[in-house]
């Protein structure tokens, strides 16, 4: 006598996926400075390298630093940005970080943000090219385009 095999459905309830809170990735470049910036929905916390913006010395650097900040206004008081910058010296790491900032912010806000940003300066939204120049090779320590002086007698 032959067995029957009944095959039978499982049913699989669909749970409710929980939406994420939108996170924005930005990049700001200077120099050799790179920062990546992260925002996402909260209560206006800025880190820099894990360290809060106020803590960030020496005053100069971190008045920069929130610049785009204070042309943003309060709308970016309800975003958490952490920043990892590294590379370059500490204005160039300034000058990286403010423009993932600004760059965040008109992703995030809209609106005639970007033209704030533009008419304020162009380097909190656009990649500044120049670099220096490679020494050249036989008297590399002399610098870039520095040739021996020559005697006019």
């Amino acid at each position: 006598m032959a067995k029957k095999v009944v095959k039978t459905k499982k049913v699989v309830k669909k749970t409710e996926k929980k939406e994420k809170p939108k996170t924005v990735l930005t990049v700001g470049k200077r120099k050799r400075a790179i920062a990546r910036a992260s925002f996402k929905k909260g209560s206006g916390i800025i880190k820099i390298n894990s360290k809060p913006l106020e803590l960030i010395q020496p005053e100069m650097i971190r008045l920069k630093i929130q610049e785009p900040l204070k042309i943003a206004g309060d709308a970016w008081k309800s975003f958490n940005v952490k920043i990892n910058v590294k590379g370059g010296g500490p204005m160039s790491q300034a000058e990286a970080v403010r423009q993932a900032l600004a760059r965040g912010m008109v992703e995030l806000v809209g609106g005639d943000l970007r033209q704030k940003y533009l008419s304020y300066d162009r380097n909190l939204l656009v990649y500044d090219p120049r670099r220096t120049e490679p020494h050249k090779p036989p008297h590399s320590s002399w610098g870039a385009r520095r040739y021996k002086q020559r005697s006019k007698r």
